[in-house]
């Protein structure tokens, strides 16, 4: 638990330093056992996108983690990255409207920035 906590830390600073939009940490633990968190953001365009991934693995890589799974490189438009107990979704802006997870996720519990200190 202690190592996923540390991902979504490491996961959100790599975001929030190439400025990804609206950078959502929903936890899911207590609602399905495919994962404990999904973070969720969006980059204004592809090139973004895609330093937005970058950053995220860069950063994990750092500490010693790694993907067990990334979809959708080709595409940059829907990005998932698939650390086990942490999965970030990078979106471009278009279809992150369109699949909307936040609204799928609604009964996870929302974390914001300044409650991540304390996770």
């Amino acid at each position: 638990m202690e190592s996923s906590k540390e991902m979504v830390k490491l996961a959100y600073e790599a975001l929030d330093e190439k400025k990804g939009e609206d950078i959502q940490i929903i936890e899911i633990k207590d609602i399905t056992t495919i994962a404990d968190y999904f973070i969720i953001a969006n980059g204004s365009n592809s090139l973004q996108v895609d330093a937005l991934v970058k950053s995220v693995t860069d950063k994990l890589a750092q500490h010693g983690y790694e993907p067990k799974r990334i979809e959708g490189v080709r595409s940059a438009s829907w990005i998932l990255l698939d650390y086990g107990d942490v999965v970030v979704h990078v979106f471009s802006k278009e279809d992150r409207l369109f699949y909307n997870l936040e609204r799928i996720w609604r009964d996870g519990k929302t974390i914001s920035k300044e409650q991540l200190e304390n996770i």
